[in-house]
Order: structure tokens, then C-alpha cells, then sequence
């Protein structure tokens, strides 16, 4: 799979005012992340990360060179990402979300759906975000084994049974 940059964390927001930030990290272990230290940001820009503790809503970090509250708070919202070589290599069974992104959206028929474009996570669970074929707004489906009852990573597509609502306004091309 060719290398890309796979989302670790965002930071949320300054703590104090000393430069500290609140991040959220999207890594099985919330405190894995600093595992990488020297990450990525959104623009590509390096950033060193150094934990400094959790707070309620996920952990406290030093980013390299940010020393003021000032300087936190411009960076609320920015991703931080990896290379997709420097991650563990996944179990045959096993794979990161972000391979979802790109892979084909098929029927249980074989049809094509469209792609999907996003792998979302509001609180409730992942979602995917599926850009229809023939245009116009995305859909969002819970990624669950019910919806997607088989998934083929190494050949680009998933099969995707449409809630009954959202097959009736779609017919796959």
C-alpha cells in the first residue's frame, strides 16, 4: 500500500499558560502516541510531543516550541499525523481505518455505490462516510457487520447493505 500520512490526534485546545495543550489521540492507546514522537501537522510542519499528564477530555502535551497560551490556542484543531510506514504492520485479519478511505462501495449484488471518503467518529461509534456514485450528497452508515458484511482491502472494495430508508432514494449504477 503506498505510504501516506495517517490522523494520530488533533489538538483541542491551550491548558494554561505555559504552552501546554489538550490533544485527543485516535491510537488504541491514548498515550501510544507519543510513542512517534516527532509527528506532522496539518500543513506538514514537524512537531515534537512530549505527554505531560491526561486531563478529563483526553491528554496534556509540550509541543516543541510552542511557549505561550497564545501560541496553544492557534494550534486548537490541528491533526497530527505519521507516516503510514512508521505504524506496526496489521495482522492478516487486522487493519488501520484509514484503509477503508478509498475503497470502492459495492452492493450485495456487486454494484457499485460510490466510494468512501471518510471514516468518522462522533462518540457513537465509526462511521463511514460513503461519496455516492452518481452525485450528490454523502451518506453516513455505521460500520458495523450488519452494513458491511464483507470487507477485501487488498482488492479495494467493501460490500455495503443499505438501510432500507436509504436504499429506496438509491439506485446503485
Amino acid at each position: 500500500m503506498a505510504d501516506k500520512r495517517i490522523l494520530l490526534g488533533r489538538v483541542l485546545g491551550a491548558h494554561g499558560v505555559r504552552g501546554l495543550v489538550r490533544l485527543t489521540s485516535f491510537t488504541a492507546e491514548p498515550e501510544a502516541i507519543a510513542r512517534y514522537e516527532t509527528l506532522t501537522d496539518d500543513q506538514g510542519c514537524r512537531r515534537r510531543i512530549r505527554l505531560r499528564g491526561r486531563v478529563k477530555d483526553g491528554l496534556l502535551a509540550a509541543l516543541e516550541g510552542i511557549e505561550d497560551r497564545a501560541a496553544a490556542e492557534a494550534l486548537k484543531g490541528l491533526g497530527l499525523y505519521v507516516e503510514r510506514s512508521a505504524l506496526p504492520q496489521p495482522a492478516d485479519d487486522e487493519y488501520y481505518l484509514a484503509d477503508l478511505i478509498g475503497l470502492v462501495a459495492r452492493d450485495p449484488q456487486g454494484r457499485g455505490l460510490g466510494r468512501i471518503v471518510a471514516v468518522p467518529n462522533h462518540g457513537a461509534g465509526d462511521l463511514l462516510e460513503l461519496a455516492p456514485r452518481a452525485g450528490g450528497p454523502t451518506l453516513l452508515l455505521p460500520f458495523d457487520k450488519a452494513t458491511v458484511p464483507r470487507l477485501a482491502i487488498a482488492e479495494g472494495w467493501l460490500e455495503i447493505v443499505l438501510p432500507p430508508e436509504q436504499a429506496e432514494d438509491r439506485e446503485p449504477t
